[in-house]
């Protein structure tokens, strides 16, 4: 039988403030059960069931305490000084946890041609054309097989420090049926934060998908309606599990390792009556990460995503000089999403990266800590065309993927840059003035993200769209084995 550690947790009010005085002891003892340690025993379960080896999960928690020892030592001697000397250089390991369909197309491509309603996990879940059965089976050969340990030494070797990992809401708790999520990936998490430890690199874990959905993203799990700040419950519910996830990341056995947590990834400001309650949430928020249902403050940070609004608006809010502490803000810049800057020349998106030098320079003076959290060196939306399916601009539903505007097959798309042939796919494909492109984009990003504290890209890897993928940059030569090398110096 699988033993849990006993966890604690609270949901919180609605509109707690997040200056009032943290939890009390009495509330303490009145938390609810341990949400993450017994959503593990049922992952480990029905892993085991399936014939998964859990051995290294059972095992982990002994493997953290003796690999504190370690870290602590180096810690003493090479700490990481966020917002301060330590630059974050890192990748996120999209598509795993948080299963995307322009990253690893093959999981869905089958289902969605037998059951065009399959566009997201959500869907997949939902209506697979073979039963809930076989989507569990599916999604558990995805979970032990998209990232490895072996991924993870790679990211290390390449000399990156932080991983950001993105996990549902679903993965957190048991989910009402009627949301049809299946849970399984919290058994993952743990043992990629294990991996991490031992490779020495630092961890963010980011809430990429809430109740209800913050953005309408296939990446928040399900796309279409945006509903997740139209119900208190919502809400709610997102808080509760957002301390679950921190009550279980804030022990002393996983410092040095997980460093920051995201109580939210891209809430979707740009869609009216998001923006409030987003911030609210921050507010809300902010105590559960920093206190984690205790009285006492952890030493995690607090990492907040910009809501689409850009680095700017958030310049006071949770300021330095206030009491909050061990803030971290987040913006993700691309530019292949905008019907403006998809139509930029070179120098043109190497200008764009340049403008924002400003705003990262003005948050890390504030003590704000501002990282750019997703951006690639791609400069197109090719990699939504997922192999196998025909896009037209006059499609009237998103369907797998949604086509790319680069070559006019996004949904009312009116103009065509240019052909997505040799834009992505395989990077053995890439012309050299094309690489050459990736590289000068890979490195202008990296230097002025490092005026602020640093850098997470999207992704570590792809299936079908190498310009998007870390692992095959290295693999082909636009990003460099050292992410410090600049090969066309000073851009701006």
């Amino acid at each position: 039988m699988v033993r849990t550690s006993a966890l604690l947790l609270l949901a919180l009010p609605l509109a707690a403030s997040a200056l009032e005085t943290p939890l009390s002891r009495r509330a303490q003892r009145h938390q609810s059960e341990d949400l993450f340690g017994a959503q593990l025993a049922l992952d480990m379960q029905m892993m085991q069931e399936a014939g998964y080896n859990i051995s290294e999960a059972l095992g982990a928690s002994d493997e953290l305490e003796r690999l504190q020892k370690t870290l602590q030592k180096r810690a003493a001697t090479t700490g990481f000084n966020y917002g301060g000397s330590s630059k974050v250089r890192g990748v996120n390991l999209g598509g795993w946890l948080v299963s995307e369909p322009f990253i690893k197309p093959s999981l869905f491509l089958g289902v969605h041609k037998r059951d065009s309603r399959i566009v997201d996990e959500y869907t997949f879940c939902r209506y697979h054309p073979d039963g809930r059965a076989a989507a569990r089976a599916a999604l558990m050969q995805h979970w032990a097989s998209w990232m490895t340990e072996a991924d993870i030494k790679a990211i290390a070797a390449a000399g990156l420090n932080h991983v950001r990992i993105p996990i549902g809401y679903w993965a957190l708790g048991v989910v009402p049926a009627n949301e049809y999520y299946i849970s399984g990936a919290l058994y993952y998490l743990k043992l990629a934060v294990l991996w991490a430890g031992r490779a020495n690199l630092r961890v963010l874990i980011d809430l990429h998908g809430a109740p209800g959905s913050q953005n309408g993203f296939d990446n928040s799990g399900r796309q279409g309606p945006i509903e997740w700040h139209t119900s208190a419950d919502n809400v709610a519910r997102t808080k509760k599990l957002l301390l679950a996830l921190v009550a279980e990341f804030q022990q002393s056995k996983y410092t040095n390792i997980v460093t920051a947590i995201q109580p939210l990834n891209e809430p979707a400001g740009f869609v009216d009556g998001v923006l409030p309650v987003a911030k609210q949430y921050y507010l809300d928020s902010y105590k559960i990460v920093r206190f984690g249902g205790t009285s006492k403050a952890n030493k995690l940070l607090f990492n907040i995503h910009d809501v689409f609004v850009g680095l700017s608006y958030w310049t006071g809010f949770m300021a330095k000089a206030t009491s909050y502490s061990n803030v971290m803000s987040d913006t993700h810049i691309y530019t292949m999403f905008d019907d403006v800057q998809i139509k930029y020349t070179d120098a043109q998106r190497i200008q764009k990266y340049c403008s924002y030098s400003s705003d990262v320079s003005a948050l890390s003076a504030g003590g704000k800590r501002p990282i750019v959290g997703e951006w690639t060196a791609a400069s197109t939306d090719c990699s939504g065309k997922i192999p196998g399916i025909t896009y037209k601009s006059t499609d009237t539903v998103k369907g797998l993927g949604g086509g790319a505007r680069y070559d006019g097959t996004a949904i009312g798309a009116t103009y065509k840059v240019g052909s997505c042939t040799g834009k992505t796919g395989s990077g053995a494909n890439f012309s050299s003035a094309y690489k050459a492109s990736l590289r000068k984009f890979y490195e202008v990003q990296t230097t002025v993200y490092e005026r602020g504290s640093g850098w997470i890209m999207w992704t570590w890897k792809m299936e079908s769209g190498d310009d998007w993928s870390y692992q095959a940059g290295l693999k082909y030569g636009w990003i460099p084995k050292n992410p410090t090398e600049k090969k066309y110096g000073n851009q701006c």
